[in-house]
């Protein structure tokens, strides 16, 4: 018989990765399993079963090939002519919170339930967070 969790059961943990040296998309990958809660054996994808994630040295994180000089995200305000463009260094640069929760929202599911999910993400440029009474006490 299968188990279904409810959201009551479920424990919460906190993850803290380094950013420092890894690639930005086989990071964000393994941020969006945590956050949806897949890696525990009582996954139920209706219910908000992930973990919180603090990402540290957002910064220091690497890209293969051109992608710091040629990608590029585009915003719209929704006037004529508004469309502006930022590229991947740009991002990077001035606000890699909002790059880190561009990347992972894509992976998350577009309800409600991945806008919690995404609220759990935590991203700091250097090596301080002030979340380390949390994570000291659950390791």
């Amino acid at each position: 018989m299968t188990k279904s969790s409810r959201a009551s059961d479920v424990v919460r943990q906190w993850h803290l990765i380094d950013a420092k040296d890894k690639t930005f998309g086989r990071l964000i990958t393994e941020i969006a399993v945590l956050l949806r809660g897949k890696h525990k054996p009582s996954f139920t994808p209706n219910v908000d079963c992930g973990d919180f994630v603090v990402v540290i040295n957002a910064t220091q994180v690497k890209f293969s090939g051109m992608k710091l000089q040629d990608k590029e995200y585009f915003t719209h305000s929704g006037y004529f002519g508004s469309t502006k463009s930022k590229t991947l260094q740009e991002m990077l640069e001035k606000n890699p919170q909002k790059l880190y929760y561009l990347a992972v929202r894509g992976m998350l599911p577009k309800t409600k339930l991945g806008r919690a999910m995404i609220k759990k993400l935590k991203v700091y440029q250097g090596s301080e967070h002030p979340h380390t009474a949390q994570i000291s006490t659950s390791k």
